[in-house]
């Protein structure tokens, strides 16, 4: 679904039938907020100004103003005004015009663009075609008061990356096969400056990307490898090239576990086993809607995993791209398979740094839960980046060491290397030691989101389904990238 439009003003607009307006924990309202509530009311309602508290009520105009709690003054930061700009969207009901004067509450002004995200990703609702209703009880305007329009816009873009990155990891499987993803990934970038170059299965042959085709063997649908091209624009840093980063994300259509099949319950949501290729790829669009003065090179290797009679076996051995050699004794544990080949062709051409997203692992979410990312690198200042654009974004990430001594985890007695440790401990960090094999030497990156690309509650901006984690990361890293 579209997202709602959003606009800066100076005043409320006129006759808008739904007002956010900020409200402390002593009931106070901030200044500049323009609006009045009834704090004996609001009290008698036990709204105490929490952080993600919303109370209607209706003003003597007829407008209905929700009061949204965003704590002590002076504590009011970004993931508060997400927090309450979600309230506020939950509460609009199906007012298709809304206004607030959240912005009041915000010591900075650029955290107006907070604002917008959780208005924006909290009315996000997905449903398949035949569900969907367009135009009913559907936020489609939204006026951001006392905000700068450059800052509201900077949220606009954010909300829409967000939005389409859930879109596409919603989408059922049969619905986004590797060919059609490309297909609207194409479609996606034509006019924006950012090219598409799609690769089919004989120029993935031809180019050696063995572990791409091995987990590919088993499925109907034939693999895509997408490479994105945007170049930076602006004015260069202190006189030097513009920088060079590479993002590469997982894209598995459908994750079945191949011949290592998966449990019924483990499937479910197998469909959003391409939330790493969705980030990349909405980040990448975003960077050249907003004129980044960095250069963008994505990769996304993009896969059915599927069980069939020309599926890859447990024990069998693929050369990937960089010319190691896998033993594979886990089909399961494919998507470290194909970004072998996807980090390989991205540190070939010597980027300044590499960024890799992708739902790898079910350790994540045992060693960190299901609302923090795990990170881990080759590069410290790398790796500090990523992990304060995700503070940025509000969507956290929390390093893991690369344990040289869990290394031999992952030897071969007959490969270069294995693509499974013998048992689940640790099972994050190894997956992580792997990837690092193919990185090239290149300052590295790897964000694992496993658990966060995925909710089955609603909490705060996020919504049921896909959560789009991981486009803010990458677009706050991409924007502050001069600032370093």
């Amino acid at each position: 679904m579209s997202s709602p439009r959003f606009t800066a003003a100076r005043e409320v607009p006129a006759g808008v039938p739904v007002l956010g307006v900020p409200v402390h924990s002593d009931l106070t309202i901030p200044a500049g907020a323009g609006a009045e509530v009834n704090a004996a009311y609001l009290a008698q309602r036990r709204f105490e100004g929490r952080p993600g508290q919303a109370q209607a009520l209706l003003a003597d105009d007829g407008t209905t103003v929700v009061a949204l709690g965003v704590g002590e003054a002076g504590s009011v930061d970004a993931e508060v005004l997400r927090r309450a700009g979600a309230a506020l969207a939950r509460q609009a009901g199906n007012a298709s015009r809304v206004a607030t004067t959240l912005a009041a509450a915000a010591g900075d002004p650029d955290l107006a663009a907070a604002v917008v995200e959780g208005i924006g990703l909290g009315a996000y609702r997905y449903a398949s075609a035949p569900k969907r209703i367009e135009g009913n009880g559907r936020i489609e305007h939204v006026t951001v008061v006392g905000a700068q329009s450059a800052v509201v816009r900077r949220g606009q873009v954010a909300v829409d990356a967000t939005s389409r990155a859930r879109d596409w990891v919603n989408l059922p499987a049969r619905d986004l096969t590797p060919r059609e993803f490309a297909r609207v990934v194409s479609e996606a970038a034509a006019g924006t400056g950012v090219t598409v170059e799609v690769w089919d299965e004989d120029r993935i042959a031809s180019e050696r990307l063995g572990g791409l085709l091995g987990v590919a063997a088993g499925a109907a649908e034939p693999p895509r490898l997408l490479r994105l091209s945007c170049p930076a624009q602006g004015a260069a840093r202190s006189g030097k090239a513009s920088p060079t980063v590479a993002l590469v994300g997982k894209g598995i259509t459908f994750d079945s576990g191949g011949l290592s099949l998966k449990p019924p319950a483990g499937m479910m949501h197998m469909k959003a086993d391409m939330g790493g290729a969705a980030a990349v790829v909405t980040a990448t669009l975003a960077a050249a809607e907003l004129g980044l003065p960095v250069n963008v090179t994505t990769w996304v290797a993009a896969t059915e995993n599927m069980p069939s009679g020309t599926a890859i076996h447990p024990g069998d051995v693929l050369v990937a791209r960089n010319g190691q050699t896998i033993e594979v004794l886990n089909t399961d544990a494919e998507g470290r398979l194909v970004l072998a080949d996807a980090l390989s062709l991205a540190a070939e051409e010597e980027p300044d740094a590499i960024v890799d997203v992708a739902t790898l692992t079910g350790g994540q979410r045992v060693a960190l839960g299901d609302l923090v990312a795990a990170v881990m690198g080759t590069d410290e200042a790398l790796v500090r980046r990523v992990i304060a654009a995700g503070a940025a974004a509000g969507e956290p990430a929390w390093e893991l060491p690369l344990f040289a001594g869990y290394r031999k985890h992952i030897d071969s007695e007959v490969a270069d290397l294995k693509n499974v440790s013998a048992g689940p401990a640790a099972s994050t960090i190894t997956a992580g030691l792997f990837l690092k094999e193919f990185s090239g030497g290149r300052p590295w990156a790897h964000l694992d989101i496993a658990a966060p690309s995925w909710s089955d509650v609603e909490d705060g901006w996020i919504t049921k389904g896909a959560t789009g984690w991981g486009a803010r990361t990458l677009i706050e890293l991409l924007g502050a990238w001069r600032s370093f």
